[in-house]
């Protein structure tokens, strides 16, 4: 599709409405393809859309449940935010798509659904399939820095050997809600009991592993994925908006290997915390032309996420399936 085709502007309705949901629904109401008819969010029901976002928009109330929404923008694509485990956004999606709806998200499991839930996973493609639709999991992270653009970059290199990713982020410049996840302010001993039951730490970096391995042509039948997660510890007092004391937790560093046949050939590091002072992006490829890439002060999660999300949605128009990031095209 082009810009002056017939299949524009794009029925879009929008799926949650919390901080990074906002930031999508004001990136997709700066984009001419898109035609936002509708939004759901049921801790904004009753409000108008232009009024919680602060912007001029289409005259809607926010509504609960999607109801007869799904009819409106039939045809059109949900921009999807409203959690991070694939198992429990599933119902939202299985009801866009029998709606014939095609879906963006930000869940961060559903970037390799294949990895947590397999069989929930392929249910999601023959159903995506029967509906002609298309569903991706997407953002900056899972959905670019540490996968996707690992893998763009292997496509001007030979065999590759190993890829080194690495994110550093300040969490002070983040969403408070962020540095929540990443245990900012806790004490060492409840972000280890907190780590040990998933209530802390980056959803999705395993996925990003399992993406670079995919997209740099590894055997996925061979590849295994470890991950780990360390509390980051404060030297000094920081005024966050989470307030961190000396020997309190800082942030979280976070590291996913992927494995082939016991050799490891993708590392990935995360670096989440206050105080950051060497925020980047990077990426090694070691191959027989080897590539190193540095994106100094990295890519800003949370608009970032957003544009990703909202990039994505003409082109997934053109697809079919459960899909990943590395089948959308590389360019708009």
């Amino acid at each position: 599709m082009t810009e002056g085709s017939s299949d524009f502007p794009i029925p879009v309705l929008l799926m949650g409405l919390g901080y990074i949901g906002q930031a999508i629904a004001r990136a997709a109401l700066e984009t001419p393809q898109l035609n936002v008819v509708g939004a759901i969010d049921p801790a904004h029901a009753g409000e108008r859309l232009d009024e919680l976002l602060g912007m001029p928009a289409p005259p809607l109330s926010i509504e609960a449940e999607p109801g007869g929404l799904l009819a409106v923008a039939r045809g059109g694509v949900v921009l999807h935010a409203t959690g991070s485990l694939f198992e429990t956004v599933l119902p939202q999606i299985e009801s866009a798509v029998d709606a014939g709806l095609c879906v963006v998200s930000t869940c961060e499991e559903l970037a390799y659904p294949w990895w947590t839930h397999p069989e929930l996973a392929d249910r999601l493609a023959d159903r995506c399939e029967s509906k002609g639709v298309a569903v991706v999991g997407t953002g900056v992270n899972p959905g670019f820095a540490l996968d996707r653009l690992p893998s763009f970059l292997a496509q001007v290199t030979g065999p590759v050997r190993h890829v080194r990713a690495l994110r550093v982020q300040d969490a002070t410049r983040r969403r408070t809600a962020l540095q929540r996840k990443v245990g900012a302010g806790m004490s060492v001993e409840d972000f280890t009991a907190a780590a040990n039951q998933g209530e802390v730490g980056h959803v999705g970096l395993a996925e990003s592993a399992l993406l670079v391995a995919d997209g740099c042509g590894f055997d996925m039948e061979a590849v295994e994925v470890d991950e780990e997660v360390e509390a980051l510890i404060a030297e000094q007092d920081l005024d966050a908006p989470v307030p961190i004391r000396t020997g309190q937790v800082a942030g979280v560093q976070q590291t996913a290997r992927a494995f082939v046949d016991g050799t490891e050939r993708v590392h990935l590091e995360l670096k989440i915390y206050a105080g950051a002072e060497d925020v980047r992006d990077e990426v090694e490829i070691d191959a027989a032309l080897p590539v190193k890439l540095t994106l100094e002060g990295g890519l800003p999660g949370d608009e970032a996420t957003a544009w990703a999300v909202v990039n994505a949605a003409p082109a997934i128009k053109r697809l079919q399936g459960l899909i990943t990031v590395l089948e959308l095209p590389a360019g708009r």
